[in-house]
């Protein structure tokens, strides 16, 4: 007798960074009831971050992705509204285009107090948001199963997301330098291959016994299996400063994850690819972002990536079907024809300095279109 299907529940976490908006830095103090009244107002969707200059939002176990996208939208308000009666705006981005890292204080909790002891320089460096998308499979072995054949789409994910192309005011040269950032910490990048989850949860046992960590969510890898749920949490995004790009993210995670689901069902998989190879599709990700194609190594080249998208689409028109995300995934050809966050932000740069800005001013203009922008499109009435 045949399986039933997953639940394929969607969750989907969003870190945001606080911006003084006079001076157009993070603010390394925020206000003591900022996070009080976020809390109270979105009781058990809110919580501080690593950073006290952090915040991160996370929605319901929601049964639609269109559930998700309207509590991450109605999120993005809140704080927003929240946030501006103290002179501060949040962004969605993943690096601030001024910030300096050693000027940051981390949040005084236990947990991120042990990872600033352990960690050290590595851990004060964070200055760098994420987005998390969980997708709920309930059978252990098919959690195990799909985090295996996902890792190949790892790359194409992260490419539409990218938004942090600026550290401490100058262009990295990357689409993604959050990226960088994360992979200085330990048990970070592509995931492990396991056959079992059991082979799995023995590896590690291991760490846990040698008292290295508590448990599994100290792995940071670009997708695992959660500590908490019954999920697989997609993590190598960038958080998108334009919501809807974000959405089209998620749309595609959850589809891919279907559309695997649906080749195991009929006794096929996905060719699973080492991670020296995907390794470098991420890498030309992290770098170029949609804008010189990644590896397709049946063919053994690189391909435009807006052409692997249309793979993917064709790929997923079944799943998007039948979680009722078409307009979702398609929002990703937008995302390609107009560029991602990253190209934007650049652009706004060379705009600015175009017009006669000195160097801060062009990071300012960026700041400004970071905040307007993550809240652009959000209007109560506004067909999310």
């Amino acid at each position: 007798m045949s399986r039933p299907e997953p639940s394929f529940t969607i969750g989907i976490e969003e870190e945001y960074l606080l911006v003084d908006r006079r001076t157009r830095d993070l603010v390394v103090d925020p206000p003591d009831g900022l996070m009080s009244r976020c809390e109270t107002e979105l009781e058990g969707h809110v919580s501080p971050e690593f950073l006290q200059s952090q915040i991160e939002v996370g929605t319901s176990k929601c049964d639609s992705l269109r559930q998700a996208c309207e509590e991450i939208g109605s999120f993005r308000r809140c704080v927003a509204r929240i946030a501006g009666e103290y002179g501060l705006a949040p962004i969605a981005a993943s690096t601030h285009p001024i910030a300096a890292w050693d000027a940051q204080k981390h949040t005084d909790k236990e947990r991120y107090n042990v990872l600033a002891r352990d960690i050290q320089a590595p851990a004060r460096r964070l200055v760098i948001c994420g987005m998390h998308v969980h997708v709920g499979l309930d059978d252990d072995d098919l959690r195990i199963d799909l985090l295996g054949q996902i890792a190949y789409f790892l790359p194409h994910l992260l490419a539409l997301s990218t938004s942090s192309p600026f550290w401490r005011g100058q262009d990295s040269g990357l689409k993604s330098y959050r990226l960088a950032v994360f992979d200085e910490l330990p048990r970070t990048g592509l995931p492990e291959h396991f056959d079992s989850w059991g082979e799995f949860q023995r590896h590690i046992q291991v760490l846990v016994d040698a008292s290295l960590f508590e448990d599994a969510s100290k792995l940071w890898w670009d997708v695992r299996p959660s500590a908490r749920f019954p999920t697989l949490e997609l993590r190598i995004p960038d958080v998108c400063t334009t919501a809807r790009d974000g959405f089209a993210v998620a749309a595609i995670y959850l589809c891919l994850l279907r559309m695997l689901w649906r080749l195991k069902r009929d006794n096929q998989r996905w060719r699973r690819y080492s991670n020296l190879l995907v390794n470098e599709n991420r890498w030309r990700a992290q770098r170029y972002g949609i804008d010189s194609g990644l590896v397709d190594f049946g063919r053994g080249e690189i391909v435009p990536y807006g052409e692997l998208l249309e793979e993917i689409i064709a790929l997923t028109a079944p799943d998007a079907e039948h979680f009722d995300c078409r307009a979702e995934i398609e929002w990703a050809r937008e995302i390609v024809r107009r560029g991602t966050s990253a190209h934007r932000q650049l652009a706004a740069f060379r705009q600015a300095r175009e017009a006669g800005a000195d160097q801060r001013e062009a990071l300012d203009a960026v700041v400004d279109f970071l905040m307007e922008e993550t809240v652009a499109g959000l209007d109560p009435a506004t067909d999310i």
